[in-house]
């Protein structure tokens, strides 16, 4: 006891002194505390290092965490006159009793060995024992998509023991809430952490009987702006663009059907890469809703042209039919209507101008193309360059289809008014 006094560290003493402190040998720890007694009580504290990762695809979240555990064993007792408590490492851990705590749902787990196992175990003089690990454990968490991506998810990690039930063990949270301690520098990329709290509650097996079985709950709500710009927002670009549609002539087939093509596309581009990065649930998502109505307005409108050209074509069939029936139908009101469809310049309608009244009309029709060519005649160069503006203008508006003019204004409207209620039903 002496040389006890003089040294504190006890390893300068004979070999096997911390044994024989703490009677190790002397006991059989297979079996837990009490044996054969009321349930042994067995406090629980963490402290969350990280939540490395959540996984949407696998359904599941990485995490680094503090796990202690708190308990008494009275084998370990020894005699102190300072009352303080030892500590040993990962190495004495595998010659006395400890609880057999287990993660469930969890999908892979490990304790840290670098440099050794983090392991502590502190030992006091009345037998109460600290055990500390530092745990990366990957558990199951059932998430729900249906409102991804402005969604939050509630997760759990559960402990419990594995083979002793409510009547050997009884664990629980050490100090309720203030058993759970998070590391301020917590974050992560998509989500933003709402709230960490602690639950606990009986688990029934029909096997085995019931256990404790403690969690640790967080929930997560997702930052919405990654998709905003990422989804949300080329996805509106794309139905705006395919509004240019409307306002480019009816009679440029190529200009409209490729733009409408090329909408199209783009948005089946965007589905496919929001689904690839999803885990397929067979519900609809709320970016599903809003991808897809989005869609159906590109579509719309590609189907909105083919519509004006069907009926720009039947139309102008009959008009042909109608002009092969009555072919006197010559002459100035003739004229007229190739300067509206736009067919020809204003050389030609020139041209028309300087025609004798032998060469182009009948006699009754003398003052009518009189005054026309009169008035085509002595326009002055300015009065010219009007004249052709007021031509194109016209030229425009005659091969505006009344679809078009419907269209301007019905898809922007539909559009606004879906949107609306969109981020009011999910924001």
């Amino acid at each position: 006891s002496r040389i006890y006094n003089k040294n504190n560290d006890v390893t300068k003493t004979w070999k096997g002194r911390t044994e024989q402190l703490l009677r190790v040998d002397d006991h059989d720890f297979t079996m837990r505390p009490a044996f054969g007694g009321p349930a042994i009580p067995v406090g629980v504290d963490v402290q969350v290092e990280s939540l490395d990762s959540i996984s949407e695809v696998d359904m599941d979240f990485t995490m680094t965490l503090y796990l202690r555990h708190y308990w008494k064993d009275e084998r370990l007792s020894f005699p102190s006159t300072n009352n303080k408590s030892m500590t040993f490492d990962g190495r004495l851990v595998k010659k006395i009793w400890v609880p057999d705590v287990f993660f469930v749902h969890s999908k892979r787990s490990f304790i840290h060995d670098t440099t050794t196992d983090n392991i502590m175990l502190r030992v006091f003089p009345d037998g109460h024992v600290l055990y500390s690990m530092r745990i990366t454990v990957t558990a199951m968490c059932n998430m729900d998509f249906s409102r991804f991506p402005l969604d939050s998810q509630t997760c759990s990690l559960e402990l419990e023991s594995y083979a002793y039930t409510d009547e050997d063990l009884m664990l629980y949270w050490k100090n309720g809430n203030e058993s759970l301690k998070t590391d301020e520098k917590i974050s992560l990329s998509q989500f933003l952490i709402q709230k960490f709290h602690t639950t606990s509650r009986l688990a029934f097996y029909s096997s085995t009987g019931w256990y404790n079985r403690l969690y640790i709950n967080f929930t997560l709500r997702r930052h919405i702006f990654f998709f905003l710009l990422q989804t949300y927002f080329p996805a509106t670009l794309m139905v705006m663009l395919s509004w240019v549609s409307f306002w480019i002539d009816r009679r440029a087939v190529p200009a409209r059907v490729s733009l409408g093509i090329t909408t199209v596309l783009t948005m089946s581009t965007i589905i496919t890469g929001v689904n690839a990065s999803m885990p397929r649930v067979s519900y609809i998502k709320a970016v599903d809703i809003y991808l897809w109505v989005s869609f159906v307005f590109v579509f719309l409108s590609v189907l909105e042209y083919a519509a004006v050209n069907y009926l720009t074509t039947v139309q102008e069939r009959k008009e042909r039919k109608f002009r092969e029936r009555f072919p006197c139908t010559c002459g100035i009101p003739h004229s007229k209507t190739m300067m509206l469809d736009g067919n020809y310049s204003e050389s030609d309608a020139n041209s028309l101008a300087g025609y004798t009244r032998n060469q182009m009309v009948p006699e009754e029709e003398k003052q009518e193309k009189m005054v026309v060519h009169l008035a085509m005649s002595n326009e002055s160069n300015s009065s010219r360059k009007r004249g052709l503006k007021g031509h194109v203008g016209l030229r425009i508006i005659q091969n505006t289809h009344a679809i078009d003019k419907y269209s301007r204004l019905i898809f922007p409207g539909t559009y606004i008014f879906f949107n609306l209620i969109y981020w009011s039903v999910f924001s």
